[in-house]
């Protein structure tokens, strides 16, 4: 009696593993004490969330803020949203490359949604409550292993700078942005910085050409290698996506500066603010924004057109996020409830 193979992994190239059951994990999650555990947390969690945001939120010129907004002609502030959602939209397709690997089995929208909440707290309150807390409690309650959930995260981390890389490369080496007083780099060091931005994501898709789909093993542990397939789609998204970002900013410059500037902005905004380790790069990106843009509209000008960006992406993602979590958690609660 013949039996079909079974079907290849769609990013190994090989055939899927058996499900997992039992072990550590689920002996843990069936522990007595777990649903208290979760709740310290749950508790721990949002309190922390709470306190990063009210931090923030006394950093941030309100009264600038709104002030930008109120200047921008509405057709504008509607096309900037319009692509700053956009390219949330986008980012959120990210986590579904680790879904394809990992086989978690949550559906796709679930896994989106997922990202679309976590991203959010990614952007303005660091990795560490975005990028690890919010999307292991969102994914961990829906029955994810620690394992899958380190394999989602850090294939999402690794696309959304594959296409970034590849554009520094390319923006770099064709056009020099005046960057902000104080800053220890020279203009004329930027082309050699993007191209060894640009190198590591050749790099990386070579890795994919020679793997075929297959892992690859590094003292013992086991890296994911997608299919070259995969990896080219990886940088694509990626790179549309942090253009979309720059089309964001280029529309709230009402096209005073080249599109090229606002990508500048986005690139060097991203990069800035990742070496600050501030929270949202707050300060950083203006800093930057206003001195790249600068050069072909007014500091002034320049500056609104950052807060706007700053607002639409960065903080009205950031309430809805908060919303959907809160919502998530009071469903999640109340299924738990005994009777």
């Amino acid at each position: 009696m013949s039996t079909s193979a079974p079907a290849p992994h769609p990013l190994r190239g090989e055939a899927p593993p058996a499900p997992r059951r039992g072990g550590r994990w689920h002996a843990l999650r069936s522990s007595r004490w777990w649903p208290w555990a979760m709740t310290l947390a749950t508790g721990a969690v949002v309190l922390l969330i709470g306190a990063l945001l009210l931090r923030q939120a006394r950093n941030v010129d309100w009264g600038a803020v709104w002030n930008a907004l109120a200047a921008m002609p509405l057709p504008v502030l509607l096309g900037a949203a319009a692509l700053a959602f956009a390219s949330h939209g986008i980012y959120s397709t990210f986590d579904l490359f680790g879904r394809a690997y990992t086989r978690h089995g949550l559906p796709v929208g679930r896994t989106v949604g997922t990202t679309l909440i976590a991203y959010p707290f990614t952007l303005n309150l660091g990795s560490l409550i975005g990028g690890v807390t919010v999307r292991y409690r969102l994914y961990s309650r829906q029955g994810l292993s620690v394992g899958d959930i380190g394999q989602v995260v850090a294939l999402s981390i690794i696309t959304n700078w594959l296409g970034y890389f590849v554009l520094a490369g390319a923006v770099f080496w064709l056009w020099t942005p005046q960057l902000p007083e104080g800053w220890d780099m020279a203009s004329h060091q930027l082309p050699w910085i993007g191209s060894a931005m640009a190198t590591v994501t050749l790099l990386y898709l070579a890795a994919c050409i020679a793997r075929h789909g297959r892992p690859a093993t590094v003292r013992g542990h086991e890296f994911t290698v997608p299919h070259w397939r995969t990896g080219l789609l990886q940088v694509v998204l990626s790179a549309v996506n942090w253009m979309v970002m720059a089309g964001a900013i280029w529309l709230l410059t009402q096209q005073q500066a080249p599109y090229v500037a606002a990508l500048a902005t986005v690139l060097l905004g991203a990069v800035a603010g990742l070496i600050s380790r501030i929270p949202a790069g707050l300060g950083v990106l203006e800093a930057v924004g206003t001195a790249v843009l600068s050069a072909y509209m007014p500091a002034p000008q320049a500056l609104a057109a950052i807060l706007a960006y700053r607002t639409l992406y960065f903080f009205a993602p950031l309430a809805l996020a908060a919303l959907a979590f809160g919502v998530v958690e009071l469903r999640w609660r109340s299924k738990s409830r005994p009777g």
